[in-house]
């Protein structure tokens, strides 16, 4: 039935703060030379965290381990290592033998973009977050220097008053999410693109959009990594994408166990961007099959065949370029005190329940992408 109306009444003192006015400008006040250095300071370190997606990853988990408390910083962590995956895939066994040498490259923009968007507006929160702790005093009026929506700048004052984790971490969620959708999801070349092709429609019904969490569970020391997840069911929906990272959320921090060991693997296994990070048994980095042959089924129930070669997926570094991106656009997506409780409301909602069986529907996936491989072998001949 949702939160209870306590709860309700606890979060009623944002909806004020919120409901005063529009975010202040980034040149309203001279600062003084301490907080300009720090102003300064962060958007170095932003930039130099931002080259690629191999960097944004690490950057996550490395400030994930100087602050535990920053849930958040773990989950964004895990889902960028996800869209590493995805840009890898491009360039990997299966999909550059349905899609075109154009269509990889604007998926790849598409991901490549959202990524470095979300880091170049989150990263310089955590750190004024940060350099908060280090000078123990609220720094978060610094928010607007960094362009950051005003809907934060009261939600890092919650946090940094209560302390709680949670209401942080579906806050960031819902900013994001919704900074996103300002600066990217509307955009006409990327809706024509991307988001409106049929291999981006058909990505949804082969389930390519999981979100993967792997771990090893107890005593299966030698077996393959266990995989929590759960996948977006239509990625254009502003909605729906805080709904999954809402799920993604609970199901990384309903079980000490399990995030314990989804911690312990993401600490051991730097990220490379292949798949073979998590389940060497099915991926490689190096191409094990002949080229110019005609493709045969490899994958049977999370499993190569007898005698099949493993599936290629190469490191990031190998498969892409870094790009240099145009700066984001200086608008607030809060759209105002009329919106307060719309926005709160997805903080205070339940969380639906997760996907049951990762592993499984990860599976199946592979072997409906080698099927649609197949046939279309059969019809256009050898790729």
């Amino acid at each position: 039935m949702g939160r209870t109306w306590q709860t309700y009444a606890t979060l009623w003192p944002l909806a004020r703060e919120l409901g005063k006015g529009k975010r202040a400008s980034q040149a309203a006040d001279p600062l003084i030379k301490k907080d300009q250095d720090t102003v300064t300071d962060i958007r170095n370190k932003t930039k130099e965290s931002n080259g690629d997606n191999l960097d944004r990853t690490s950057a996550y988990l490395a400030f994930f381990r100087r602050h535990p408390e920053v849930h958040w910083a773990l989950l964004a962590h895990l889902v960028s290592r996800n869209a590493g995956w995805s840009m890898t895939d491009l360039r990997g066994e299966l999909l550059p033998r349905l899609l075109s040498s154009k269509e990889q490259h604007d998926y790849f923009s598409f991901l490549e973009r959202g990524n470095w968007l979300i880091f170049q507006d989150a990263y310089p929160q955590l750190l004024l977050y940060e350099e908060s702790v280090k000078r123990q005093t609220n720094l978060f009026h610094l928010l607007p220097q960094f362009g950051v929506s005003r809907f934060m700048q009261a939600l890092w004052n919650h946090f940094w008053e209560k302390g709680d984790s949670k209401l942080l971490t579906i806050g960031l969620i819902v900013n994001e999410q919704n900074y996103l959708e300002t600066q990217m999801m509307g955009d006409a070349t990327y809706r024509h693109s991307v988001v409106k092709t049929l291999p981006f429609a058909l990505q949804e019904v082969l389930r390519l959009n999981l979100i993967l969490f792997p771990y090893e569970a107890e005593g299966r020391s030698n077996a393959p990594l266990r995989l929590l997840g759960d996948q977006v069911l239509q990625f254009a929906s502003l909605v729906e994408r805080i709904e999954l990272g809402k799920r993604l959320y609970s199901l990384l921090y309903r079980d000490t166990k399990t995030r314990e060991g989804v911690e312990k693997w993401a600490e051991q296994k730097p990220h490379s961007g292949s798949r073979k990070d998590f389940w060497p048994h099915l991926f490689h980095d190096l191409r094990e099959t002949m080229p110019g042959k005609p493709y045969q089924k490899t994958v049977r129930g999370c499993a190569l065949l007898p005698g099949a070669k493993r599936l290629y997926s190469p490191a990031l570094r190998q498969a892409w370029q870094r790009v240099q991106h145009e700066a984001p656009k200086d608008i607030d997506w809060y759209e105002g005190s009329k919106g307060v409780m719309r926005q709160l409301a997805f903080a205070a909602a339940d969380t639906p329940p997760v996907l049951a069986d990762a592993e499984g529907v990860y599976c199946q996936a592979i072997e409906k992408i080698e099927l649609a491989v197949l046939a279309k072998g059969k019809i256009f001949g050898p790729m």
